[in-house]
């Protein structure tokens, strides 16, 4: 960790004394687990599990990942006591901690052009892995040979490049990926999560977003003069995140002085402190 970082999350951390709440979003693949090739073993680090457990017994701060995936699939992952609130998709799905879903509703012409898609990726996937999603269609080549993943890229590249003419439809670049997506993006839900927490006024408590991916800049971007955005990788590249932490160890150690600050908060209100597991 450099010393620019340590300042800055001294800094943060002290923000927590005297606030009413807090207000941790958090990325899943990369950030919070590893990458698995079968995503459905993208287990979290170790420690972490038992690190939100205990931020979300202190019921100060509000937990959300966001994640490109549906949403479903966070919560048997992640195994929290508690169900977290999720908004998957990228942002275009909610499901909140009770089980209740919100889907982001498309316009009919949008759907049809992705069920296009689906209908070709499915008699051929370009030799990398389709992915269906409600809103997306979505071509992978993580784990392929260099120069196998670069035809797969070139492939789906022009595939999908006529339908980004198509109002309501992105093209979504993540690390061994394309996306071609309608909907909220990440940035769209860091931005909805705040106006719902600040009420339209300016942002007056601790509010962190973590990722690693080129999708997670939309919301580091969305957070800039209201938080602090993490990016977690284990090697640097340019990004727009006000500090850089390596998985897993300092993704713990941030964790732990976050759950330790609201501690030490409810000291200094004269609550007794949560003990540790």
């Amino acid at each position: 960790m450099t010393e620019g970082t340590a300042e800055k999350l001294k800094s943060f951390f002290s923000c927590f004394a005297g606030a009413a709440h807090s207000l941790l979003l958090l990325d899943y693949d990369g950030t919070l687990a590893p990458f698995r090739l079968d995503r459905f073993k993208a287990r979290p680090w170790a420690g972490v599990r038992a690190l939100l457990n205990r931020i979300q017994d202190q019921k100060k701060t509000r937990v959300v990942v966001i994640s490109g995936r549906p949403a479903g699939e966070i919560v048997p992952l992640l195994g929290l006591d508690t169900p977290p609130e999720v908004w998957g998709l990228h942002g275009a799905e909610q499901l909140h901690p009770d089980g209740h879903r919100e889907l982001e509703a498309l316009a009919p012409e949008v759907y049809a052009k992705l069920d296009e898609l689906r209908v070709r990726l499915r008699r051929d996937a370009l030799g990398g892995l389709f992915e269906e999603k409600p809103n997306a269609a979505v071509m992978h080549w993580r784990g392929l040979a260099p120069e196998k993943a670069r035809q797969v890229e070139k492939r789906a590249r022009e595939l999908f490049a006529p339908f980004t003419r198509i109002e309501g439809l992105k093209l979504l670049e993540f690390e061994s990926g394309l996306e071609l997506r309608a909907g909220r993006d990440k940035g769209g839900a860091v931005k909805a999560i705040l106006a719902n927490m600040s009420a339209g006024r300016p942002v007056n408590f601790p509010v962190a977003y973590l990722g690693d991916d080129f999708t997670d800049e939309i919301a580091f971007a969305a957070l800039k003069h209201s938080g602090l955005s993490v990016l977690v990788r284990r090697e640097w590249r340019e990004t727009l995140a006000d500090v850089w932490i390596k998985p897993p160890e300092e993704l713990t150690s941030f964790l732990r002085r976050w759950a330790k600050a609201e501690a030490a908060d409810r000291v200094q209100k004269g609550r007794p402190p949560k003990k540790e597991s």
